[in-house]
């Protein structure tokens, strides 16, 4: 009988099992244990959280695309249930490519070896493989100079994105935060340009407080930025009363003590300042405590944190909103500097009035006595979303000629320095150009019909403002933009005074703030509406 076996087909090879598992790779989760959002890999995120996404802002995961098959997860959202799902899927995708990889057979890259433990014998070999910022698998594959290569390392700098977590030697700078209650957590990154504010409670006790981290002030020092080192900048005592104190020297870590029953020198609150340079580098780092004491009858402590941001060579300029302006803050204003596009940036309005320093757009401000001369110099910045007016009298004698009132009247209206361009988010950088909108200038002349002695002279006796802003970005959570900014000086002519006469005319200032979002488009399903609270930092980076 013929063996049959032999002649038997060969099963078809196939590749090894994929190394990666697409199910498990996440390239938008970038925020640490918390929720991305809008991110519909995230493992960190709950069904509760995917309900109030508004798209999967990576909606396919692959693993190597030269690969011939290889597994793709797809993401989507479910928008007609209720509420709105995520739907995950696990498809086999084939590369169209006729160059493709059919099989990984390189063993060796397909998996990381096991490291030579370190022991007494070979640890001077391992040192001089491995000590170096920069090694390879092969010894004398790499013909440098370690010296040379070192001495570049540690003149490396760092640069950072908006929002990136900033970087320290063991993990990253860390603001602590209450998450679900309001206990305090230490997993909150601090995002590079993001200014926070935060309060949270720690348990305490003397007998423990000296081997607590969280309130001791090395905890916070120690966290050192990568290639800078946080310095302190001042340290203020607070008594038990709330008495607080300026220590003149603040060259001296202050380490909580357990003294005649009290636990002093805790930290109460810290305050980070970092500057850094255009290119994102940041080049110093200063901290600012606030040191208290507790007795035994204390079960916890309030705590606060701060971190704020100052480009070197530049004068901080407060913000209006983080990115959209918020309600009731001042709208930022600024000039283009001549030579424009060379270079290409915005210079911060420097105006004249003590009360605009920090380059605002104003309007006259009304006084008591509504006497327009003496209001010269009265301004007050015009707030977001709040529609305001304003105005004063003027009194008008024979003697006064036409072009000095124009001025002196346009001079009241419009400020000494009116500016050329409005920020359009509450957080536009004067370096980004297209964040700012040109004011448009009108002039409206009011027709009167006088008898054959009138006057040609035409003086200013109103400015209106529009301004004209939309919820830009997420449903969720949309931001105020400003889009159109349009400044309407109305005239109206000076009839002459005889000889002796007088006339007093009102001058008036408003402002109007005019939405001018799109509605929702004929056939829109409306989200559902859910009663839950969101943790205060779901929206990271975004206020």
């Amino acid at each position: 009988t013929p063996d049959t076996s032999a002649a038997a087909p060969a099963p078809p090879r196939r590749g090894p099992a994929p190394v990666t598992d697409v199910a498990k790779l996440c390239v938008c989760d970038l925020l640490v244990a918390q929720c991305d959002v809008n991110c519909c890999c995230d493992p960190d995120c709950s069904a509760a959280d995917f309900s109030l996404f508004t798209t999967c802002s990576v909606p396919i995961v692959t693993g190597d695309s030269r690969l011939c098959s290889q597994k793709a997860a797809l993401y989507s959202l479910d928008v007609e249930a209720n509420p709105p799902e995520r739907v995950f899927k696990l498809i086999d995708q084939v590369n169209p490519s006729v160059f493709c990889i059919h099989a990984t057979n390189y063993k060796k890259a397909l998996s990381f070896s096991s490291p030579e433990m370190p022991t007494s014998e070979n640890f001077d070999q391992l040192l001089k493989q491995f000590g170096s910022a920069a090694f390879s698998a092969e010894p004398g594959s790499w013909n440098k100079d370690i010296d040379a290569q070192n001495a570049s390392d540690a003149n490396e700098t760092y640069r950072y994105e908006y929002g990136a977590p900033i970087q320290t030697v063991d993990a990253f700078l860390r603001l602590p935060s209450p998450v679900v209650s309001s206990w305090c957590s230490d997993a909150n990154p601090a995002g590079f340009l993001v200014n926070q504010a935060t309060k949270c409670t720690r348990s305490v006790s003397v007998e423990k407080c000296s081997n607590m981290q969280a309130v001791s002030m090395l905890f916070y020092v120690n966290s050192s930025i990568l290639a800078v080192n946080t310095t302190v900048q001042s340290i203020v005592v607070q008594s038990l009363n709330g008495t607080r104190t300026l220590l003149n020297g603040s060259d001296v870590l202050r380490l909580p003590v357990i003294l005649d029953e009290l636990c002093i020198n805790i930290v109460l609150g810290v305050s980070y300042h970092i500057t850094y340079t255009g290119a994102g580098e940041i080049i110093a780092a200063a901290a600012s405590f606030v040191l208290g004491a507790i007795n035994k009858e204390a079960l916890s402590i309030q705590q606060s944190f701060e971190i704020s941001f100052t480009q070197v060579n530049t004068e901080p300029v407060p913000l209006s909103g983080n990115p959209g302006y918020v309600v009731g803050l001042p709208i930022r204003a600024g000039f283009r500097p001549q030579g424009y596009p060379f270079p290409v940036e915005i210079s911060f309005a420097a105006f004249f009035l003590s009360t605009n320093k920090y380059s605002q757009l104003t309007i006259l401000q009304s006084t008591s006595n509504q006497d327009c001369l003496a209001a010269q110099e009265a301004r007050t910045p015009i707030l977001f979303g709040y529609n305001m007016i304003s105005g004063c009298k003027l009194r008008i004698t024979a003697a006064m000629k036409c072009q000095p009132l124009t001025q002196t009247l346009l001079d009241l209206l419009k400020g000494q320095s009116f500016p050329e361009y409005v920020a359009s988010f509450g957080n536009s950088q004067a370096q980004d150009v297209l964040d700012w909108v040109p004011i448009t200038h009108l002039h409206v002349s009011e027709q009167r019909i006088y008898n054959a002695f009138q006057s040609s002279c035409q003086i200013p006796v109103s400015l209106e403002i529009e301004v004209k802003w939309t919820k830009y970005g997420s449903l969720v959570n949309p931001q105020a933009r400003i889009v159109n900014v349009t400044a309407a000086i109305t005239t109206t002519p000076l009839k002459q005074l005889p000889s002796g006469r007088e006339r007093t005319i009102p001058v008036t200032s408003s402002v109007v703030f005019t939405d001018i979002s799109s509605p929702a488009e004929p056939g829109y399903k409306a989200w559902p509406t859910i009663n839950a609270k969101l943790p205060f930092d779901f929206f990271y980076p975004f206020v």
